[in-house]
């Protein structure tokens, strides 16, 4: 897994740790060569699809999609409404999928076009035949057929919230 450094910017490094940056043991430091502020290691944790309702988009992201549920528990809004922790991920991935229910109009508005309407999330698999014929089985919509490109087979389909994504699977 590749490291991307974080960067500080403007200020030489020593004045940007004497205002406040916290310095988080020995693993944090400047890296003069790479000209930035070195923190260790970084994953990205989760990506937030806005759905309409968590019950339906579990069974989508677990049925059509072949995800392991990994949390679904109560919590609160930031206003203090009810609402759910809903984490979903492809088998021994890191990075899961925080399905997030529309709170509000400007929420809902963009339910299916997070994206404005491009290809914004893309699932590698390993086999891409099987993984289409699953998923086509399970009713899920493809909006183009399977293509060659230079970085593998892929095709087009919808979320059960509209987003669109790629499958992509070796050449």
């Amino acid at each position: 897994m590749g490291v991307f450094p974080l960067r500080v910017v403007g200020g030489s490094p020593g004045a940007a740790v004497g205002k406040g940056l916290p310095r988080r043991g020995r693993r944090s430091r400047w890296s003069a060569r790479a000209g930035c502020f070195y923190a260790g290691p970084v994953h990205l944790g989760l990506v937030a699809v806005v759905v309409n309702e968590y019950d339906p988009a579990i069974r989508f992201f677990t049925g059509a999609l072949g995800f392991e549920l990994i949390e679904d528990s109560p919590a609160l809004t930031s206003e203090g409404r009810p609402r759910r922790w809903v984490v979903v991920r492809p088998p021994g991935a890191a990075t899961g999928v925080l399905l997030a229910r529309a709170d509000g109009e400007d929420q809902a508005a963009i339910v299916g076009n997070q994206a404005a309407d491009r290809v914004g999330f893309f699932l590698h698999v390993a086999d891409f035949g099987a993984a289409y014929a699953r998923m086509t089985a399970a009713g899920v919509e493809f909006l183009t057929a399977p293509r060659a490109e230079p970085y593998g087979q892929v095709a087009v389909f919808r979320d059960i919230a509209g987003n669109k994504w790629d499958l992509i699977g070796p050449g």
